[in-house]
């Protein structure tokens, strides 16, 4: 059987400051899978709450362009690229240009482990 999803900022809701659509685990899955995935869409001229959790992401960048912010370290960001954020490290998008800034961000393990604080239950 072929699962399959479309990227669609009209399926998406407001979380982190931006607009993400979940795409794994979906609802109809028998089994959890090992990893989260959720399409991301930052407007032009705004920024993503900051977030930190204990698991491992990599963000690819869609279309756009912008900036990442992760713990000290400030890089730009633009369509094609790919991203990683090591776990427990605060991050933020930043999207400084005209047009909506659209990434794929995939996490894991899908649930942070027991006894860790992170700002969310997912990435961002």
């Amino acid at each position: 059987m072929i699962t399959k999803f479309s990227i669609d900022e009209s399926a998406a809701t407001a979380e982190f400051g931006m607009s993400c659509q979940r795409l794994v685990p979906w609802s109809t899955g028998a089994e959890e899978p090992p990893l989260g995935v959720m399409a991301c869409f930052l407007p032009a001229g705004n920024e993503s709450i900051q977030d930190c959790h204990d698991q491992d992401e990599v963000m690819l960048v869609l279309s756009g362009s912008g900036e990442v912010v992760i713990g000290p370290d400030r890089a730009g960001i633009r369509t094609g690229e790919l991203i990683v954020i090591p776990r427990n490290q605060p991050h933020v998008v930043i999207n400084p240009t005209t047009e909506t800034l659209r990434w794929v961000s995939m996490y894991w393990p899908l649930h942070e482990p027991a006894g860790q604080a992170g700002t969310e239950d997912a990435s961002a």
